[in-house]
């Protein structure tokens, strides 16, 4: 018993000596930080400098960071509300039974394993384009030159059209989880309710979707943390200096701790930046918290 103990220990040393090195040790530096004085990320703590809750307040006060939590939650909801939708409607379709069902998954799939900077570089340059891009080419063969004319990565639709782009790339994900959890249903349900006369509708409102109530939570979270990291696409948009159409708190965090940007940020402050870290973090346990609150333990079972 002792030496099995001990081989259990000698395997799982490793991974638990990782996991606290790569993951707890930079969580708990992180929050300590946010409540200190810092100016480069890699300072040792003797260079630190203890100010409480005013990097805090510094960053709450500060209308970069309130432009930027603004768009990061306008990603969340309006982005949210149309991938859910898109990525629901194509898993009922998609499981449905209906042809090259494989085909049409992968296709839709296929943006998630192409690059972010290759997806942005083809919206941008491919779709967006003022005078030779598809929307313009599409709206002035139609006739619709108003349309065409549209600034699409101008400042007016500049945050819409990198919302767009995003939401693009992430139905596809977001679908194969809804098609996970409706390929779980028994069909045996399904096959009852048509006999007992119930439309698709019927269907889907009275079995589909109460069966799938773990499934929106799991992609609710999921949607929400990838939503907090938002970057690479905001710095494809405003590469040089970051627009307030674009502007995310990843972009504030990065700049104070790196100084990209200091025409926007005169010095660096690995503290704030620290701040902003831990309120996104605080932000999506709360968002997880309301879900489980809104979307309480399923009651039907299968």
């Amino acid at each position: 018993m002792k030496r099995s103990k001990f081989v259990l220990v000698l395997f799982l040393a490793p991974a638990v000596l990782s996991y606290l090195l790569v993951f707890i040790y930079p969580v708990v530096r992180t929050f300590v930080m946010s409540f200190f004085k810092v100016v480069g990320v890699t300072d040792p703590i003797s260079r630190w400098a203890f100010n409480g809750f005013d990097n805090y307040i510094t960053v709450l006060n500060s209308s970069f960071v309130q432009q930027s939590f603004t768009n990061i939650f306008n990603i969340w909801l309006y982005g949210g509300i149309s991938v859910m939708f898109l990525a629901l409607l194509f898993a009922v379709i998609l499981t449905s039974g209906i042809r090259l069902k494989r085909f049409f998954r992968a296709s839709i799939y296929l943006p998630n394993v192409i690059s972010a900077v290759a997806m942005a570089t083809m919206w941008i340059q491919y779709v967006f384009h003022q005078r030779f891009g598809l929307l313009n080419e599409v709206f002035t063969v139609l006739g619709l030159t108003e349309l065409a004319a549209i600034p699409w990565t101008g400042p007016r639709m500049l945050f819409w059209s990198m919302l767009i782009a995003y939401s693009f790339g992430m139905v596809g994900y977001h679908m194969l989880i809804f098609m996970a959890g409706i390929d779980k249903i028994p069909l045996e349900l399904f096959e009852a309710a048509k006999i007992d006369g119930a439309n698709v509708f019927g269907r889907f409102s009275f079995i589909t979707l109460p069966l799938l109530k773990g499934v929106f939570k799991t992609n609710i979270v999921l949607w929400t943390v990838s939503t907090a990291g938002f970057f690479i696409w905001s710095q494809m948009f405003s590469p040089l200096i970051p627009a307030a159409q674009t502007v995310t708190p990843m972009i504030y965090v990065f700049q104070m701790l790196f100084g990209a940007d200091l025409a926007a940020l005169d010095i660096r402050d690995s503290g704030a930046g620290a701040a902003v870290a831990v309120m996104l973090t605080v932000l999506i346990v709360v968002v997880f918290l309301l879900v489980n609150m809104v979307m309480k333990k399923d009651d039907v079972e299968y």
